[in-house]
């Protein structure tokens, strides 16, 4: 039997100071001899080729011009959040605008019945007929790519119009509504002239039709249909009505069977697409008892997020229709309902309403009407007649007026959707009539119904946005007291462009700012997961309401996020554990949360800073000549998505470069804004990192043929985003050809964050190397290594990071290294009678987060080291080499895979097709005992069995996945 000893280093720091030694076998001297030979070779080769000792000597140089500066966590997020609020203003003065110009051409317009009106249609723009001349309403439509708009093709000079499939073109609501909104085209291209960072802007009109500019082509699916509906969107549903408590009362009678009940489903879930994250509902179902829809729910109402949508949605299809109805039993529980969570403080304390669903009343229930809700009529009433029989359509009438609602009749799942969206006209009536024409914002979402948005997510993922919108009303005499909207203009805001206005290098290596909205939910974070599946691009369901105490889940009593809601100033700290590396380790940090709130939005803003380096800041003193001068070096390179210069303002700008726009800056550029500590910064550090460029050329030139022939870069990057980088080989020959560009996003400096070797290099002790591990699964020979250590500015332990360095090499000459090493011994004859060579013996060589570098076995290259040698990973835990360390994902999702058979199967075998019929005979007999049965509905819960809890309020999901990591001690 083969006897395998281990021999384990723990390559960190210096690579060299933990070691463990077999048992058996193998003095501890000779591990330490192997540890130390290979440690110090490797540390000499990657000190040599980054320059790490030059570049630090030449900070010590400009010590004496240096300013160190601790960071005022509080002025820096006051600050931070003043500059937002004025980038989010220019947003809603481009809006105000829209509006003023949208009511005046309403106002000078006259309905004219049988206008006809040729307009672009955003379907039909550029389409011909088979004789090859234009479609009605098409026509030729200037279509051209355009940068700024993520090279799509747009048209800059007009709007397009786009109206919903189940709507008429050439309705004569829609030609008039489209001709007077013609006006707005003139004010859109003076918005973008005015903030060429605008992107798109529209109009969504009361009567269905979306007009957005610029114009761009819309394609309907393969069915021809274009499910859009400007009216169902959360910008539009929100800046139409005020937050709202709503009841939804479901009958499910005998008389609701078969296809009444399947609209009456169907009208229920569209109720819901019409409550936002500000609203509070809970459906119950009626026939002689009443049935909360979930029944863990009874007695309280729950917020309208997308998560309590969807489970809500799915208790839907437990209804069934059986016995009579009692409607008077189902509108006195809504009442007080309604009234009891109102009196508690948690709902909207704006609009009530009750959302009556059934085929009829016997009677008008003015009863109950006048216990609960005459005089004042706080509660609205909407009635939905479902089914073609008009017998009790007076009550239902009745009801609605009496209770200053509106009735509603709908026959087939084709009307669903046009009269659920009547009740929202009606609840925007005390808004329109006092002219509130409040702003409104929205949470991060992606709206992938729209072209542009869905060949964005095609390419590159879903691209999160927040809408500002504001309502648009009826300014005429004859119509100013019936309360009329005529609809929502809005223009989106890309999460990236909130990113621009937060200057990464104040918040440090490991700090980060982050915004949440009024109810908690994550407008941008840096752990923020819209994606799953990695590469797939597919977006999680509740992606758009992540509350904050899901990422920053170590505040275990939410006060960092309770303040934050509450729009308070103040600081917080905690312990936290940040994962790098796709998640595969862990950094534990001491982090200072600083936060306030956006002025004029219902953000608010947070700055978290980590303890000790990330607390401080410095400034160097360079003149402008100097800078600019070695600025320009070929292998300088700036962070691409840091904002230098703003170069979006001007027309002539766009195409610049950041190193370009510096230079036109300070060359006296009137139109260009710089960030002018950043760009002063750049050029200090472009001034102290310039000698490494003859440095590293010179090791180039007198690199010999087999020395250190696996080293392929050496690199560097600074606080300022300012990089350098030095090939030792040719580009073709480069192993890794990624490396540094943005294939990578987790290596380069991007809006959010710093590189990945830079994060982790600057948690080692100054003047060591960390190791990392690039493995391509695809060829051995393409495996990479990457070695990085910071510069610190001082020697103090507190010092700043000025910057960090490093090399690429290839994963083959990293292993020969150690592999040689372990070959060594303190033999006078130089015959070492133990090495890693030895058949009984295997050697690891593993990171400081347990991961394999070196293993005889290649295919473990990469590995977690206690999913190969379990047992001796357990000891070294147990000896304090490592610790575990146990993270909770609260985004994660929880799949259910459902087993499906072959349909075709049953085909084949006639003896199915009657068991088939055997048991939907046995249902239906089940299902008429069923009626008859006292206790049917709801379903009793056996004793002992405890129902499952819907959170109330978004917290952490219940599809929480646990995760552990090592890390070292």
């Amino acid at each position: 039997m083969k006897c395998v000893l281990y021999c384990v280093f723990l390559l960190w720091i210096t690579l060299h100071t933990r070691v463990c030694a077999s048992p058996q076998g193998i003095p501890l001297a000779v591990v330490k001899l192997w540890a130390s030979a290979f440690g110090g070779e490797i540390k000499s080769i990657a000190a040599k080729y980054s320059g790490s000792q030059l570049l630090q000597k030449k900070y010590k140089e400009f010590e004496p011009s240096v300013r160190v500066e601790e960071i005022d966590g509080i002025k820096l997020v006051k600050r931070l959040a003043k500059e937002m609020e004025q980038m989010f203003h220019k947003k809603a003065e481009a809006i105000k605008r829209l509006v003023e110009a949208a009511e005046e051409a309403h106002l000078n317009h006259e309905e004219d019945p049988d206008l006809q009106y040729e307009y672009f249609n955003a379907v039909l723009i550029n389409e011909v007929d088979e004789e090859g001349k234009s479609v009605e309403l098409g026509g030729e439509f200037i279509l051209q790519p355009n940068e700024h708009f993520n090279n799509l093709s747009v048209n800059l000079s007009l709007s397009v119009v786009q109206v919903p499939t189940n709507m008429y073109n050439r309705d004569s609501a829609i030609m008039n509504g489209v001709y007077w909104s013609e006006a707005l085209n003139t004010v859109f291209v003076d918005n973008f002239n005015r903030d060429p960072s605008l992107i798109w802007q529209y109009f969504g009109s009361a009567k269905g039709f979306f007009r957005q500019y610029p114009g761009i082509k819309w394609t309907p699916d393969e069915h021809g249909v274009l499910e859009f509906d400007c009216r169902n969107r959360k910008w539009y549903i929100q800046a139409a009505t005020s937050p709202k408590d709503v009841v939804i009362l479901v009958d499910v009678s005998g008389s609701m069977k078969g296809l009444r009940l399947t609209i009456a489903r169907q009208t229920v879930s569209s109720i819901l697409d019409t409550l936002g994250d500000d609203d509070f509902f809970n459906i119950i179902a009626y026939n002689e008892e009443l049935h909360y829809v979930e029944p863990c729910l009874n007695g309280t109402l729950v917020q309208a997020d997308i998560t309590n949508k969807n489970h809500f949605r799915q208790r839907l299809d437990k209804l069934f229709a059986k016995r009579i109805g009692m409607l008077d039993l189902a509108l006195t529980e809504a009442f007080e309902l309604l009234s009891n969570f109102n009196q508690t403080g948690r709902g909207s304390v704006c609009s009530q309403a009750i959302m009556l669903v059934t085929d009829g009343a016997v009677e008008t229930y003015d009863a109950v009407f006048a216990a609960y809700n005459w005089p004042d009529r706080k509660v609205r009433v909407f009635p939905y007649l479902i089914g073609r029989e008009s017998a009790f359509a007076d009550n239902l009438k009745w009801m609605a007026c009496a209770n200053k609602g509106y009735f509603t009749q709908i026959s087939t799942l084709a009307d669903v959707q046009e009269n659920v969206m009547e009740y929202l006209h009606v609840l925007s009536r005390p808004k329109v009539i006092d002219r509130e024409h409040d702003m409104v914002w929205t949470e991060a979402y992606a709206d992938n119904t729209r072209p542009q948005a869905q060949k964005l997510e095609d390419a590159q993922g879903p691209v999160l946005m927040t809408t500002v919108a504001m309502p648009v009303f009826s300014t005429k005499n004859e119509t100013r007291n019936k309360g009329i909207l005529l609809g929502v203009v809005g223009t989106d805001v890309p999460v990236s462009e909130i990113l621009k206005a937060i200057p990464k290098y104040k918040l440090g290596i490991h700090g980060y700012a982050f915004a949440i909205t009024n109810n908690g939910y994550i407008l941008t974070h840096p752990d923020l997961q819209p994606l799953y599946e990695e590469g797939k691009k597919r977006r999680r369901s509740s992606y758009s309401s992540v509350d904050l105490s899901e990422v920053e889940w170590e505040d275990t009593e939410d006060e960092l996020r309770n303040a934050m809601v509450n729009r308070q100033t103040g600081s917080f700290s905690m312990k936290v554990k940040k994962t790098v590396d796709k998640g595969k380790r862990v950094l534990v940090l001491h982090n200072d949360y600083y936060y306030t709130d956006i002025k004029g939005t219902p953000f608010s803003l947070g700055v978290a800073l980590s303890r000790g380096h990330g607390k401080y800041s410095f400034k160097g003193n360079i003149s402008v000549e100097e800078g600019l001068h070695d600025l320009e070096h070929p292998d300088v390179g700036l962070a691409d998505e840091w904002t230098y210069c703003n170069t979006e303002e001007h027309p002539e700008h766009p195409f610049l470069s950041q190193i370009d726009a510096i230079k036109l800056y300070f060359n006296g550029e009137p139109h260009l804004k710089c960030d002018l500590d950043l760009v002063q910064e750049v050029l200090f550090d472009a001034v102290v990192t310039a000698p490494l460029e003859a440095y590293w050329t010179s090791l180039a030139l007198n690199k010999s043929e087999n020395s250190d022939k696996g080293v392929e870069i050496a690199f560097l990057g600074t606080r300022t985003g300012l990089s350098r980088i030095n090939l030792f080989v040719m580009p073709d020959q480069l192993t890794n050809q990624d490396f540094l560009t943005a294939e990578d996003k987790e290596l380069v400096f991007s809006a959010d964050h710093f590189p990945l070797w830079y994060k982790r290099a600057a948690e080692q002790v100054p003047g060591t190397f960390v190791y990392s591990l690039s493995i391509n699964q695809a060829s051995e020979n393409k495996s990479v290594v990457y070695a990085s250590g910071t510069i610190p500015l001082l020697d103090e332990r507190e010092s700043p990071i000025a910057a960090a360095v490093g090399i690429q090499m290839k994963l083959e000459f990293f292993q020969r290294k150690f592999w040689t090493a372990s070959r060594q011994c303190a033999a006078l004859d130089g015959k070492c009678s133990i090495s890693c060579d030895s058949d009984d013996i295997s050697c690891y060589l593993i990171d400081n987060n347990g991961f394999i570098i070196v293993a005889e076995d290649l295919s473990l290259t990469g590995v977690f080291f206690g999913k190969a040698e379990g047992a001796v990973m357990g000891k070294l835990v147990s000896m304090g080499s490592f610790k575990r360390v146990n993270l909770y994902d609260y985004q994660a999702i929880c799949r259910v895979y459902a087993h499906t058979s072959d349909t075709a199967h049953t085909l084949l075998h006639p003896y199915f097709a009657l068991f088939a019929a055997l048991r939907w005979i046995l249902t239906e007999l089940v299902i008429i005992c069923f009626d008859y049965s006292p206790h049917s509905f709801p379903p009793q819960i056996p004793a002992g069995v405890q129902p499952v809890q819907l959170d109330l309020r978004p917290h952490r999901h219940s599809s929480e996945r646990r995760q552990d990591a090592a890390g070292p001690l």
